[in-house]
């Protein structure tokens, strides 16, 4: 490639990379898999070398892709935190070892697993979690202390601890949370996480610690950043010290040659489908410190290390048939049937084609040789169609339900095929799922196992059955007793006590959430305010646009939701008007944090009361924070909000504030 056209494909490159830079670290939705990502990068790197006059000091080959978002307080790295250089081929592993032996002579190398996660640093004061914050840029980084204080694994505090110690960790999801998840936001409907490494990412950086919590996240601690009292000499030596601390470590080997490290890796590779976690290569890091010090860094990467990404797994298979799943809202969709094949450790027999589009987009039929891979090491994916079978026909989407037999439809701007039947079975146990949940209904002991069960015997095939059923009925049902039965009317019961904002969510509305529920019903006093509600009345609603309006008109002017919302009442909800937050209120204005365990009542009790009185809570705190509301064990927001000088108080002086 001449100098001309070298100049203009850098800049080609530079730009796709910072693009999806973006999207992978900064909005956790990736367009491309890590490979094509990475193969970019390396591209751009021989063009680099092959130019260097063309290398700029801010070309990505240079910096860490990740940057500080806004919505979390910046922290500066005291120890930067690098990235690794990548290598894709032993030989490329070998000149790093000829490299490192010239430099320090002979040397021990500690090989561990390269897992795709988040990384963080967390920082200790004389034994205490303190602070912890993402990796951002290397640099700068984002303050992600309460998100990381929902981790069970990760210490909060430390026995017989230095007197301050940095710890770098990668923060992952497990393949069964990361399960759990995708299986709850498809029932749902919802966006899914393409991989583990982007649930992670997206679940530690939410701003709302409680959902962080729900995601069961887990981390690795692989490294020492700073530490001060102790003397460590070698990388193995200070893995075994932070076990011996009481962090979750993962496994290493020592080894002496460059040959030894190669067979250690191949056995890595090897077991990856053994591991709960995605693990997307290994890591070769020189194991004594002072030759570490003597070989230093590039701009980006340390030179005593080097990451060997091991290469996407694909494999060819027979597409047998294509079954189509119905969904809580009536979506159709599309799921192939493969000849079984290995695939990354685990057979794969089955995965999702997504909707109409992309089996046409790939042009996939019946028959046809497919290619498929797994995505982030779990999710089943095709990538294309290798071959098509002979006389191969394109894939006709039904035009009725296959649950129902009631027509399909598809509307304008949408991908999703929907069933127009709202009392369709598939439908039935998504919706009552969705129905009796916690931010829903809330009818405690209310399972999905008991559901299929109160379904199966027909006790139950409309949300407002529920409201039918006798304790007798339910304690003839397998694993329920007596006791149980009256604990599940009991909980029921309660539920016709709830405010109206619940059941508007609990309906399962099309592009209608928890959020957009309460809004509603701070507008609309009574369900039949909701029902006698246009389009143009629900757009005077802040932050609706028509699509919602449309959904809420469509929904309520159903013979279906009428008939439903009837029996509801007849059966005792009481539908109860969202309590009013008192805009003059002696809290108006007045952000709170709240923290620890409170001595008479929940958090969650004096939200609501705080919300009433006009005021706000937080779920971090700031500058911006008028108190802090401390109970027992309250944690790094109590010191937090020591450091930063704000109001803490106790539950004692809250209730005297609002006897006041």
């Amino acid at each position: 490639m001449d100098f001309s056209s070298a100049q203009k494909r850098v800049e080609e490159l530079t730009k796709t990379i910072e693009y999806h830079n973006n999207l992978y670290y900064n909005q956790d939705e990736p367009e491309i898999s890590d490979y094509e990502y990475d193969m970019l990068l390396r591209e751009l790197e021989q063009l680099e070398k092959q130019y260097p006059q063309l290398k700029s000091p801010i070309s990505p080959t240079n910096r860490v892709g990740g940057s500080a978002g806004e919505k979390f307080s910046p922290v500066t790295h005291t120890v930067v935190m690098e990235s690794l250089h990548d290598s894709f081929s032993s030989e490329e592993l070998r000149d790093f070892d000829r490299r490192v032996r010239e430099a320090v002579g002979d040397t021990d190398y500690v090989v561990e697993p390269k897992f795709d996660g988040l990384s963080v640093s967390c920082e200790y004061r004389n034994g205490v979690f303190v602070r912890g914050s993402t990796r951002g840029d290397g640099t700068t980084g984002e303050d992600v202390t309460d998100n990381l204080m929902t981790i069970k694994s990760l210490p909060k505090r430390i026995p017989n601890a230095p007197a301050f110690l940095e710890v770098r960790g990668e923060v992952y999801m497990s393949f069964k949370s990361f399960e759990e998840l995708t299986k709850m936001q498809e029932e749902n409907e919802e966006k899914t996480f393409k991989n583990p490494r982007n649930a992670a990412a997206g679940s530690l950086r939410q701003k709302n610690a409680k959902i962080t919590a729900k995601r069961k996240l887990d981390i690795f601690i692989f490294n020492v950043q700073q530490i001060e009292g102790v003397q460590l000499t070698s990388h193995s030596r200070s893995l075994n010290y932070l076990a011996e601390l009481g962090f979750p470590t993962s496994f290493y080997t020592v080894c002496s040659t460059i040959d030894e490290v190669l067979q250690e890796i191949e056995r890595i590779g090897n077991s990856r489908g053994s591991y709960d976690y995605a693990i997307d290569g290994a890591v070769v890091k020189v194991n004594d410190f002072a030759k570490r010090e003597i070989l230093g860094s590039t701009a980006k990467y340390p030179k005593w290390a080097e990451a060997y990404k091991y290469p996407p797994e694909e494999k060819q298979t027979k597409l047998l048939s294509i079954e189509i799943n119905v969904g809580r809202t009536g979506v159709l969709t599309p799921v192939g049937i493969f000849e079984p094949v290995l695939l990354a450790g685990t057979t794969v027999s089955r995965a999702t084609l997504h909707n109409k589009d992309f089996i046409e987009e790939k042009g996939i039929c019946v028959g046809d040789i497919v290619i498929i891979r797994k995505a982030g090491e779990i999710i089943p994916e095709v990538v294309s169609v290798a071959s098509h079978a002979e006389n191969a026909v394109p894939f006709e989407f039904p035009k009725l339900c296959p649950s129902c037999s009631s027509p399909v439809t598809q509307e304008n701007g949408e991908a999703a095929i929907r069933c127009t039947n709202t009392d369709c079975p598939a439908q039935l146990m998504r919706h009552l799922i969705h129905f009796v949940g916690r931010d829903a209904m809330d009818i405690d002991g209310l399972g999905p196992s008991l559901l299929n069960q109160l379904v199966s015997e027909k006790l139950i095939s409309s949300p407002a059955d529920l409201y039918r059923l006798k304790a007798q009925d339910v304690a003839k049902l397998e694993r329920m007793a007596e006791k149980s039965a009256n604990n599940l009317i009991s909980a029921i019961e309660k539920s016709k006590e709830n405010e109206l904002y619940r059941l508007v969510f609990a309906l399962g509305i099309r592009n209608i959430g928890l959020k957009a529920a309460k809004l509603i019903c701070e507008k609309f006093v009574t369900i039949d305010d909701i029902m006698n509600a246009t389009v143009q009345d629900f757009t005077q609603i802040d932050g609706f646009g028509e699509i919602m309006a449309l959904s809420l008109e469509n929904y309520f002017s159903l013979d279906s939701t009428k008939q439903l919302i009837y029996e509801l009442k007849s059966l005792g909800l009481k539908m109860k008007p969202s309590k009013q937050k008192a805009e003059d209120g002696i809290f108006s204005g007045k952000t709170f944090v709240l923290t620890g365990t409170l001595p008479t009542m929940k958090r969650s009790e004096a939200s609501e009361i705080i919300e009433q009185h006009g005021g706000k809570t937080s779920s971090s705190v700031s500058k911006k924070t008028s108190y802090v509301l401390a109970g027992e064990d309250a944690g790094s927001k109590l010191t937090k909000a020591q450091s930063l000088g704000v109001e803490i108080i106790s539950e004692e002086q809250f209730l005297a504030m609002i006897n006041e």
